[in-house]
C-alpha cells in the first residue's frame, strides 16, 4: 500500500509540473500581453479581450473569460497575474499573500518604457526570449529616424479624441508624434481637453484624430462637434483606432506606423 500510495502521490506531481502555466489577465491591456508572450498557456482573459478596441481580438477567440474577482482567482489558481490597471486590492492583496506572482505593466510615455514592460511580463512567465523577440519587432515596426545631418521635417499635429482631449509632453502618444516625423502642437504636458473655441480660433495645421473609430464612443463629445469636423476638413494626418491606443504596448510603434504612412 505505501509503494502503491507513492507511486500515486509521484503520477500526482508529474502530472502538476507538465501542466501549462496557468496564467489570469486582469483588463484589457494585460490580454494583449497574455496573448503574445504566452499564448500555449492555460489563459484566463478578461471579459474585454475581444472587445473591437483590443488589438489581439483574433487571437482571444474561443479563449476562457473570467471577472478579475478574488472568487474566480480562487477557482481558476492562478501562477501568473498579469494587470495593468485591473484588480481590487483585496484581490491583489490576497494573490501576493499565496505566492501568486503579480506583474504590473506600467504606464510608459515612451517606447523604452514599452521595451521594460514587455520584458517584465515576458520574464514573469518566463519567456524572455519571446519578449527579446516583441520588442525586435517593435523597433522593426517603428518608423526609420532621418539620416544622421537631414534635416528634420517642420510639421506639426495635434492629437484629438472624439472626447476633446489631447495629449502633450509626457504621453505616449507625443512619443508616437515623434516617432512619426511630428511636432506636438499640444501646448501644455500630459492630457488635456481642447475646447471648440479654441479650434474654431486657431485651427492646427494638421490633426491626429483618435478613437473616432468607436462609433457609440463619444459620439456627442466635442471631437465630433461640426465645427470641428469643418476646421479637420482636408488636415487630418491619420485616423488611429482605438485599438492601436488603449495600452503601453508594442502596437504603439504600429500607429506612429500608420501616421507615419498618412502623412
Amino acid at each position: 500500500m505505501a509503494i502503491a500510495l507513492a507511486g500515486v502521490v509521484m503520477t500526482g506531481a508529474g502530472a502538476a509540473e507538465a501542466r501549462p502555466l496557468r496564467v489570469m489577465a486582469l483588463d484589457q491591456c494585460a490580454d494583449q500581453y497574455a496573448l503574445a508572450l504566452s499564448p500555449d498557456a492555460d489563459l484566463a482573459l478578461s471579459p474585454r479581450a475581444d472587445d473591437p478596441d483590443a488589438w489581439l481580438r483574433t487571437a482571444a477567440a474561443g479563449r476562457r473569460r473570467m471577472r478579475p474577482t478574488l472568487e474566480a482567482a480562487i477557482a481558476f489558481r492562478p501562477d501568473v497575474v498579469v494587470r495593468y490597471w485591473g484588480g481590487e486590492p483585496r484581490l491583489l492583496a490576497r494573490l501576493e499573500a499565496t505566492g501568486v506572482r503579480v506583474v504590473t505593466i506600467e504606464d510608459a510615455t515612451d517606447f523604452d518604457g514599452i521595451r521594460a514592460n514587455i520584458r517584465a511580463v515576458a520574464a514573469a512567465l518566463g519567456v524572455p526570449g519571446r519578449g527579446e523577440a516583441l520588442a525586435a519587432r517593435m523597433d522593426a515596426t517603428l518608423p526609420r529616424t532621418a539620416a544622421p545631418g537631414a534635416e528634420p521635417p517642420q510639421r506639426s499635429a495635434l492629437y484629438l479624441t472624439a472626447g476633446g482631449f489631447t495629449a502633450g509632453k509626457g504621453t505616449l502618444v507625443d512619443a508616437i508624434l515623434k516617432a512619426a516625423g511630428y511636432t506636438n502642437a499640444a501646448a501644455g504636458p500630459f492630457f488635456a481637453p481642447v475646447s471648440v473655441e479654441r479650434i474654431a480660433l486657431f485651427p492646427p495645421t494638421r490633426f491626429v484624430l483618435g478613437f473616432f473609430d468607436q462609433a457609440r464612443g463619444d459620439w456627442r463629445g466635442p471631437g465630433r462637434h461640426p465645427v470641428v469636423r469643418r476646421a479637420a476638413s482636408g488636415r487630418v494626418a491619420a485616423r488611429l483606432p482605438a485599438a492601436a491606443l488603449t495600452c503601453p504596448a508594442w502596437f504603439a510603434a504600429d500607429a506612429a506606423a500608420m501616421l507615419k504612412a498618412g502623412a
